[in-house]
């Protein structure tokens, strides 16, 4: 029996920068499956003053670079990510099997140009994956749910040491350093491993056999058809290619739907 490492992901549904990194997460996901336990721990970015007019903005340079599907469009006011990040805890506590999708979902309405404060968003996204809706509002309300979602922000703005040594990938003004979105802290046995802010595949690659050497790899796939068989949610364009390690657009337009959004689109079978 496989013992999985645990990865702790910080991470909002608001930041760009995450989705953006979304193509490394499914590639681990893809690779190393139940070896590999997650954890999320929502940072709720807009708590701090300037943070919704900067994430107003949008990102189209981050599109441009990454390739998710992302509207470069700015968004129509500042919003506040808190509720989408109570919704995201609320399923944890009271579904458990609903929270990464219901995470997900979020983030692709998010990027297709949405506002994570607007309760038909989160209805919505809570519908596309089979939670009713009331059902999700009655959790968000409850005292429980404020409780976990606290302890959410209160661990994101406690750093590990080997992280607040990289100062510069972490984020919040210099009297109360948090995570930025994503990062990630493995652990495994006595074994700790931290990845503070956005970085490279070959960093959490490096990080997971470093922590585990033995922990089974799955083979390269070698069509699109088996990656997207191996997720129960359409993937992008860019994670599909990321778990490929090569371009794939051509192919995924002879054998799959796509479903588009933003900037580009997804895909499923």
């Amino acid at each position: 029996m496989t013992v999985a490492i645990d990865i702790q992901l910080f991470t909002d549904p608001a930041c760009p920068f995450a989705f953006s990194a979304e193509p490394i997460r499914q590639r681990l996901r893809f690779f190393y499956g139940d070896g590999l336990r997650w954890r999320t721990t929502m940072i709720v970015l807009t708590l701090e003053p300037g943070e919704a007019e900067k994430l107003q903005g949008g990102a189209p340079g981050l599109q441009r670079k990454y390739g998710m599907p992302i509207d470069p469009a700015p968004y129509s006011r500042p919003s506040s990510s808190e509720p989408a990040c109570r919704a995201v805890v609320a399923a944890r506590l009271n579904a458990p099997s609903f929270e990464e999708r219901l995470l997900r979902r979020l983030r692709v309405r998010r990027m297709d140009g949405g506002l994570l404060d607007d309760p038909a968003l989160i209805a919505g996204a809570a519908t596309d994956v089979g939670l009713d809706p009331e059902q999700l509002a009655r959790w968000c309300d409850s005292p429980g749910v404020e409780d976990a979602l606290q302890e959410d922000i209160a661990a994101a703005r406690n750093p590990s040491a080997a992280a607040r040594a990289l100062d510069h990938k972490l984020g919040g003004p210099a009297s109360e350093r948090r995570y930025t979105a994503p990062s990630y802290e493995l652990s495994f046995g006595s074994r700790t491993f931290s990845l503070p802010g956005f970085n490279p595949i070959e960093a959490y690659e490096a990080a997971v056999a470093n922590l585990d050497p033995t922990l089974p790899r799955r083979a390269a796939p070698e069509h699109v058809e088996d990656v997207l068989r191996a997720f129960d949610e359409p993937l992008a364009t860019a994670e599909v290619e990321a778990i490929l390690g090569r371009s794939a657009r051509t192919q995924l337009g002879r054998v799959a739907q796509p479903i588009p959004a933003g900037a580009d689109c997804y895909w499923r079978l």
